[in-house]
C-alpha cells in the first residue's frame, strides 16, 4: 500500500519517510496501549475485549480506504486498526501461556505463525485488488476480511485463569518495581534493539526491487515469502527452542538475519538472489515473535508476567521508528542507494544478538548450557 499511495494518489502530497509513519504508527498504538488493554480486559472480560479489538481494527480498514490525505491514513490505518489489534494482540499473548509450559515455546509459535500466513496470502490479494478496483475497496475487502477471521477467534478463546480480582488501575498492571531485576532490563534492551531492523525488510524490498528493474508483483512475492517463510520458521523455530533453550534459539536466529542484511541483501539485485534472501531471513526473522513471551516469563516469572510484559512490550515502542530512521537515513545519504538501509538493519540485529548474549552469560555463566 506504500508503494501505491507513494506512486499515485499521494505521488505530490506525501514522501515515502511520511507514508512509512502510517505502518510506525500502527505499530506503537499495537505495543504501547498494552496497559490500558489491560485494564479494560478486567472491566469487559478477554471474550468482549477480542470482539471489540476486531471490529476496531475492521472500520479502521474501512475508512482508511477512504483516505485522500497521509493523516487521515495515520488516524485509520494507524490509529484505530493499532487500538483493535492492541486490544486482540495484547490480550491473546497473555492467554496462550496459561496453557501450557514444556511446549510454551511451540504454542506461542503456533500462536504467532498466524502474521506469517496473512502475510504469505495477503500481498498477492491486495495487489490484485489494486490493480482492479483501487485502494478504497482494497481497503474495504481486507477489513471485513479481519472481520470474518477476527470473529473466529473472540468465539474460540477462553482463559484458564480468569483474573476475578476486578476491575484494574494503571498501578496494578505497570509496576516499575519490575524493573529492578537487572536480567529483565537486559532483555528489554536487547529485545528493543533488535527489533529496529525487524521491519526494515517488509517496508524496503518492495521498492528496492523496483529499483532493480523488477515488477510491482514480483516486489510483493518477495514480501509474501518472507511472510510465508515466517509462518513455517515461527513453528519450528517455537519446537527446536523447546529443546535447545528459547534465548539459545532467538540468539542463533537473531545472528542469521544479521547475517541476512549484511551480506545477502546487498550482494543480490536479481529475483532469485533476493527470494534467497526473503526465504533465510523470512524462516528466523520471526523467531524474535515465538520467543519473547516465553523469556520475559522465564526470566520474571508467571507471577510477575502480566507487569513484565507490559512494560516489556513499551520499550518495544521505540523500535516502531526503525523503517523511518532507516529512510531517514537512505534520504540523508544516497537516496538511490539502499546500502545505508540495509548496514542499519544488520547492525541492529547484531548489537541486539550481543546483548542477548550477555544475558544468556550473565544468567548462567557459561556458554552452552540451555536457557
Amino acid at each position: 500500500m506504500q508503494n501505491y499511495y507513494l506512486t499515485t494518489v499521494m505521488k505530490d502530497t506525501a514522501t515515502q519517510v511520511q507514508l512509512t509513519f502510517v505502518g510506525t504508527i500502527a505499530f506503537i498504538f499495537i505495543n504501547g496501549m498494552g496497559p490500558p488493554m489491560q485494564i479494560l480486559k478486567s472491566i469487559l472480560g478477554a471474550r468482549v475485549l477480542i470482539g471489540l479489538g476486531c471490529l476496531l481494527m475492521c472500520l479502521g480498514l474501512i475508512l482508511a480506504g477512504f483516505s485522500t490525505q497521509v493523516w487521515h491514513l495515520y488516524l485509520t490505518q494507524g490509529v484505530m486498526f493499532g487500538l483493535g489489534g492492541s486490544a486482540m494482540y495484547i490480550t491473546m499473548m497473555g492467554i496462550v501461556p496459561q496453557w501450557f509450559d514444556k511446549r510454551r515455546g511451540l504454542a506461542l509459535g503456533l500462536s504467532a505463525s498466524g502474521s506469517g500466513i496473512g502475510g504469505l496470502i495477503m500481498p498477492f490479494i491486495m495487489n490484485a485488488l489494486l490493480l482492479k478496483f483501487g485502494a478504497p475497496w482494497t481497503y474495504r475487502i481486507v477489513g471485513f476480511i479481519c472481520l470474518v477471521l477476527g470473529g473466529f477467534a473472540t468465539m474460540l478463546v477462553r482463559e484458564k485463569f480468569p483474573d476475578k480480582s476486578g476491575r484494574k488501575k494503571i498501578t496494578d498492571i505497570v509496576q516499575w518495581s519490575v524493573l529492578a531485576d537487572n536480567n529483565l532490563k537486559l532483555w528489554c534492551a536487547a529485545a528493543t534493539i533488535t527489533l529496529f531492523g525487524y521491519l526494515i525488510p517488509f517496508f524496503f524490498l518492495p521498492t528496492y526491487a523496483a529499483a532493480n528493474g523488477l515488477t510491482t508483483s514480483q516486489g510483493s512475492s518477495l514480501v509474501s515469502v518472507i511472510s510465508g517463510l515466517n509462518f513455517v520458521g515461527r513453528i519450528a523455530t517455537g519446537y527446536i527452542g523447546d529443546n535447545i533453550g528459547r534465548l539459545n534459539m532467538l540468539i542463533i536466529a537473531m545472528f542469521i538475519s544479521a547475517a541476512c542484511n549484511f551480506l545477502i541483501w546487498p550482494l543480490n539485485h536479481t529475483l532469485g538472489g533476493l527470494m534467497a534472501f526473503s526465504c533465510i531471513y523470512g524462516f528466523f526473522c520471526g523467531t524474535y515473535f515465538t520467543m519473547m513471551a516465553a523469556i520475559t516469563a522465564f526470566i520474571v516469572k508467571m507471577d510477575k508476567f502480566p507487569s513484565a510484559f507490559s512494560v516489556f512490550l513499551m520499550f518495544n515502542i521505540a523500535s516502531s521508528f526503525g523503517p523511518p530512521i532507516a529512510s531517514a537515513i537512505q534520504s540523508g545519504t544516497n537516496p538511490n542507494s539502499y546500502i545505508s538501509v540495509q548496514m542499519f538493519a544488520g547492525s541492529c540485529f547484531l548489537l541486539g544478538t550481543i546483548l542477548m548474549f550477555a544475558l544468556k552469560i550473565k544468567m548462567t555463566k557459561s556458554i552452552f548450557t540451555k536457557i
